[in-house]
């Protein structure tokens, strides 16, 4: 039995659960609870109070993570651990927000604003006491202070919880053998206490995985929760091309200034994709619904965003003013009979033309910028009525826009970066009707939002296949990068193209009789096997050097894998083989040539060499491996 401060055995995680079923949301309760069951007893109940751990908690975007956060807390303080930290990203409205609902949810706590140093003190561990803190440099300077002037925290443990961990927390300056304010703050507020556990929690993984142990940030252990029922993710749009033509509508757009330039612009979509928000907010309001929401992604430059909120405002202007010429009429129907193909039981045609025409006679209908010059807190509009909103970057993390049913994207970055991109992706959520969404983006967008959900599948298959969730390979389409190069230790990070032959100066063989007994049964031929086979040879071959990680190669065979368990791939067997050390990739034309007509399967050639040309007279196995694929794949090894 863990008893509480007071003597009373502590039921903080029961009280949470309690609190949620009574609001009416028991599969989300179920849903903590299977989190709790999952990380507390084989991470947390164990603890060792001696140690800082660093672990990490991965939830798709926009799917619930703080209900799980506070519910791995409140079983954290079950387990005696009173002391907890909140960061949120760098914004004041997100930190009141997160500070507020951390006082509803976790109302037996005693809950601490950045101000309330005092209140902690007083507590004096009386409660768990959570402190809700902005990754601000002057803010955890002050409460890593404020931490080391208390005699209880040094000798209790801290649990730290970093939402969106991978935002700010991480080291940008490790390229310059320096550390970054942020990143530096963190760890001495850790070192306040003689032990920690720092849960690092994002939608986005990829930086905090292709961080190296050295840097202190890779976590030992990573836990990924499911979306619950009626949550509208990646698969959705982009896990199915029959979507396009549906839910996903092509446009010809490129870039922003594309449209501001051209006056009439009828082919990019923008106009229909007005009107057909106009329909989907007409059927949610006469379904009784308070809100409808439309956004429009452009660019990052600021001074786009108003040129295109005159756009749309003078297409609202047109069509009110030919609202009731028939060729007007028309264009809705036309977008309405598209709209029916999904959603079967919209309000009638007439009905709801003659509720759009009324929203716009009364100008109800608001256009709503968002960027760095307009905080959010001057666009709370958007939780009610029917809405417009256009914006850059500010439409990233930690955004939610209820009943967004509409999104309109013509921003392709020159460089883009998957964690970006996809955090970008406001589409993704609840509360969305999932007959009614409709995301028009031009094909290269279209393409790379796909390779990204690949990408985010094959990491979740990866941690729900591995030990601890922790060995985790990443692979890009060439030309998307992962995450910003300044949090990657570049002489850590290993970066591998598909195409591309792969082969050690230097090789070794763990056991010359073991491949011999793998290969037994394999002529000199090229064969269809198993992805499982490959590593198993892979685990009997490396190199003297540096120059060939197999650990690296049989990561990424097991990322496939993870995907497909019966995933296959090409080996090519070649013996006495009478070639020299030092001979490139050891490939005869022909087999390079087989190898290279091979794009979209792991290839692995086996040559077994004589040993007369430099091999110091033995006979050696020696592998040559291409990835699939026009990808570049990533190892943070």
């Amino acid at each position: 039995m863990v008893l509480g401060f007071w003597g009373e055995k502590m039921k903080y995680f029961d009280n949470y659960i309690e609190r949620i079923k009574e609001r009416g949301n028991v599969a989300l309760a179920e849903a903590i609870n299977k989190t709790d069951n999952d990380v507390i007893p084989k991470y947390i109940s164990n603890f060792s109070f001696k140690e800082h751990i660093v672990s990490l908690l991965v939830g798709d975007v926009q799917s619930g993570k703080t209900s799980h956060m506070f519910g791995l807390m409140s079983a954290a303080a079950d387990e005696g651990f009173g002391i907890f930290v909140l960061l949120t990203t760098d914004n004041i409205l997100l930190q009141q927000q997160t500070y507020k609902r951390a006082e509803r949810d976790l109302s037996d706590f005693c809950i601490c604003d950045e101000n309330d140093y005092l209140k902690f003190l007083d507590n004096n561990m009386k409660k768990p006491s959570v402190i809700v803190l902005k990754k601000n440099g002057r803010v955890l300077k002050q409460w890593k202070n404020n931490f080391a002037s208390t005699q209880f925290c040094a000798g209790n443990p801290l649990f730290i919880v970093d939402d969106e961990a991978d935002a700010a927390s991480l080291n940008t300056q490790v390229n310059k053998n320096k550390q970054s304010t942020i990143n530096k703050n963190l760890d001495e507020i850790k070192r306040t206490s003689s032990s920690s556990i720092y849960l690092q929690v994002t939608g986005t993984p990829q930086s905090i995985l292709l961080q190296t142990i050295k840097s202190g940030w890779k976590p030992r252990f990573i836990y990924y929760f499911k979306p619950g029922k009626g949550y509208l993710g990646g698969d959705f749009f982009f896990g199915d091309e029959e979507q396009i033509g549906k839910r996903i509508i092509l446009t010809d757009n490129n870039e922003a200034t594309e449209l501001l330039d051209d006056d009439e612009f009828p082919e990019n979509g923008l106009k229909s994709a007005l009107i057909l928000h106009l329909l989907t907010s007409a059927h949610l309001f006469l379904s009784g619904k308070m809100v409808s929401n439309f956004l429009i992604h452009p660019s990052v430059k600021t001074s786009e965003h108003g040129k295109f909120a005159e756009k749309v405002g003078d297409y609202l202007n047109e069509i009110a003013y030919e609202f009731d010429e028939p060729e007007t009429k028309n264009s809705f129907k036309e977008v309405y009979e598209q709209l029916q193909s999904t959603k079967s039981n919209m309000v009638c045609f007439d009905e709801a033309y003659n509720f759009i025409g009324e929203q716009l006679r009364e100008d109800k209908i608001a256009i709503l910028v968002l960027n760095s010059f307009t905080s959010y807190d001057d666009n709370t509009q958007y939780e009610r009525g029917i809405n417009i909103i256009i914006g850059g970057n500010s439409l990233g993390r930690g955004v939610t826009f209820p009943q967004l049913q509409t999104i309109y994207y013509c921003r392709v970055a020159k460089s883009p970066q998957a964690d970006t991109m996809w955090q970008h992706a406001r589409m993704f959520g609840y509360d969305r009707d999932s007959d009614l969404m409709r995301v028009f983006l031009p094909p290269k967008l279209y393409k790379l939002f796909s390779d990204i959900n690949r990408t985010n599948n094959s990491i979740i298959s990866q941690i729900l296949n591995s030990e601890n969730g922790c060995d985790v390979k990443i692979s890009y389409s060439s030309g998307l990068k992962p995450t910003r190069k300044n949090v990657l230790d570049k002489k850590a990070i290993g970066v591998y193209s598909g195409g591309v032959n792969y082969f050690p100066f230097e090789p070794v063989n763990t056991s010359i009789d073991e491949i011999d007994e793998l290969l037994n049964n394999f002529d000199n031929d090229v064969y269809s096997v198993s992805l499982k086979l490959i590593t198993k040879l892979l685990g009997c071959v490396g190199s003297e050097s540096d120059d060939w990680n197999n650990k690296a190669f049989i990561g990424f065979v097991n990322a496939i894998l993870a995907e497909n368990p019966l995933a296959q791939g090409k080996l090519i067997v070649r013996r006495n083989r009478d070639v020299g050390k030092g001979t490139g990739t050891l490939l005869s034309p022909n087999d390079r040539k087989i190898g290279d007509d091979i794009s979209d399967e792991v290839v692995l050639t086996m040559y077994k060499v004589t040993g007369n040309k430099g091999w110091n007279d033995k006979k050696l196995w020696i592998p040559n491996i291409k990835l699939p694929g026009d990808m570049v794949y990533y190892s943070g090894n």
